[in-house]
């Protein structure tokens, strides 16, 4: 994680509340009190204390110590980038978890895994993940909060408790949640490193327009904000935008009635995890996916060379046709290499088996 140095407060510059006993009180009231004496040489406070307590992540530090929770040598500290001299004695006080702010809501989760650590589910279409302006309720958010109660992750905040990573609305498929902040800082480690070292893997089968020339290939281009339409993402230049690098493979080409190729099944495997990274990757090399409203608007019209069946059932899909199918991690706890897999929901598959048919 890269440093924050840039608060109001200078680096070096400490703002003390005041002698401990006025701190202790308060902060009193069932909080953990944990204490270190920092032995290297003089560095950020935030820092050292996140290695002295690696269950917290360093976010979480900077988020306590914000909140006036920790002291240098008796006194109150409450700017994170402050340095900690060598031989300090520090203390940090963590507050019991609160509520998350959305309310529990008795919604069905397609549970595939659960222990004391995370719980994996298969998230329908249609199911936003975490509350935002627009969908308050009704969120994957609010049924883990049911279903899980208090041991749901807070690292994410209020409005988004154990959620390590996010599909888009109207893409269904595999999603790992966090239940301990332990196992929400190892496991956001992993998404933040791609893959690259461990065994992270998330692959999706998406359905596209055309037939592309090669049967695999990788698209290597950054993705920002568009510039014409803020509510799109876009493939931009890099000092615009985010790196972003997609693996895709040709699982099956569809012919129309024509006999003409007009669709195919891909796979999908990314490397980074972008927002509608999959969806602009695909358009971006002339393929966008079935069913995207945002990114194939160009493209409606070629539902005309599609069979009856297979338009009806592009038409009830409603949404981009795209499913996260396969997730693969190392548990954060105990180092197992998990990996889950499942199919399509329903609604693309019935999509599937009418491109089959012609």
């Amino acid at each position: 994680m890269q440093d924050n140095d840039s608060s109001a407060i200078g680096e070096d510059e400490e703002l003390v509340l005041g002698p401990d006993e006025d701190v202790a009180e308060a902060l009193a009231g069932g909080d953990e009190t944990r204490t270190h004496v920092h032995a290297g040489a003089p560095d950020r406070l935030d820092r050292v204390l996140a290695q002295a307590f690696p269950d917290l992540s360093r976010v979480r530090v900077q988020d306590l110590i914000r909140e006036g929770r920790a002291t240098v040598d008796g006194r109150g500290v409450t700017n994170p980038s402050a340095k900690a001299p060598e031989g300090a004695a520090l203390a940090l006080v963590i507050p019991p978890p609160l509520p998350a702010e959305p309310e529990g809501e008795d919604i069905p989760l397609d549970i595939l895994y659960e222990d004391a650590d995370l719980v994996v589910i298969d998230k329908p279409p249609g199911l936003v993940v975490h509350p935002a302006a627009g969908h308050e309720t009704g969120t994957l958010v609010n049924a883990l909060i049911a279903h899980c109660g208090e041991s749901l992750s807070g690292i994410g905040g209020v409005r988004r408790p154990g959620i390590v990573h996010r599909l888009d609305k109207d893409t269904s498929g595999l999603l790992v949640v966090a239940k301990t902040d332990a196992a929400h800082k190892a496991l956001a480690a992993q998404f933040a490193d791609h893959g690259r070292t461990g065994p992270l893997e998330r692959e999706y089968v998406a359905l596209v327009w055309g037939v592309p020339s090669r049967t695999y290939g990788t698209v290597d281009a950054p993705i920002g904000r568009s510039p014409a339409n803020r509510e799109k993402m876009a493939v931009v230049p890099i000092a615009k935008g985010r790196e972003a690098i997609t693996h895709w493979e040709v699982a099956q080409a569809y012919d129309g009635p024509e006999g003409a190729p007009v669709a195919t099944k891909v796979r999908c495997a990314l490397e980074t995890g972008r927002t509608h990274q999959i969806r602009v990757h695909m358009a971006h090399i002339g393929h966008p996916l079935l069913g995207d409203g945002l990114y194939a608007k160009g493209f409606k019209t070629k539902a005309a060379r599609l069979s009856e069946e297979a338009r009806g059932a592009l038409e009830a899909l409603d949404r981009q046709a795209l499913h996260a199918a396969v997730l693969g991690f190392a548990h954060p706890r105990t180092g197992e290499t998990m990996r889950f897999e499942r199919d399509p929901p329903p609604d693309m598959a019935r999509l599937l088996a009418a491109l089959e048919g012609g």
